[in-house]
């Protein structure tokens, strides 16, 4: 008869441990690039910025540089490089949803600073990809 279920550890007593959630994974490469990112020098302002309702967008750091200028960053990462790795799952219709919901978090400011969108790759090393792209 065969076992579908999970396996234990060999020479282990208890359980396997599960595996981590996508969004902890998420959760882990945000933390990663938001250090990556201050130690360039930018500052955390918000994190996960959400827009009300269904449909909207959501930016995972928006960060300031020195000079002012205000950073909504994707964090994107991936196991593998299949598919074209974390890079190419940055589709137009997600870059859409950033930069809606950048707009409707500038239209809380009173005065709108410079702004960019990057994006931070999280694979086997972190890398930073500064005014990955634009706002059309």
């Amino acid at each position: 008869m065969k076992f579908l279920g999970k396996r234990k550890p060999a020479g282990g007593s208890g359980p396997a441990a599960p595996a981590a959630t996508t969004r902890e994974r998420g959760n882990v490469a945000e933390d990663q690039a938001l250090a990556h990112l201050q130690a360039a020098g930018l500052q955390l302002v918000v994190r996960n910025y959400r827009t009300p309702g269904r449909g909207g967008g959501e930016i995972d750091l928006v960060m300031r540089e020195r000079d002012g200028t205000l950073v909504f960053v994707e964090v994107r990462s991936r196991a593998g490089s299949a598919f074209g790795g974390a890079g190419a799952s940055i589709s137009v219709t997600k870059q859409q949803r950033i930069i809606f919901a950048a707009r409707h978090y500038l239209l809380r400011l009173p005065s709108p600073p410079p702004c960019r969108f990057d994006v931070v790759l999280v694979e086997a090393s972190v890398q930073w990809l500064k005014a990955a792209f634009d706002a059309q």
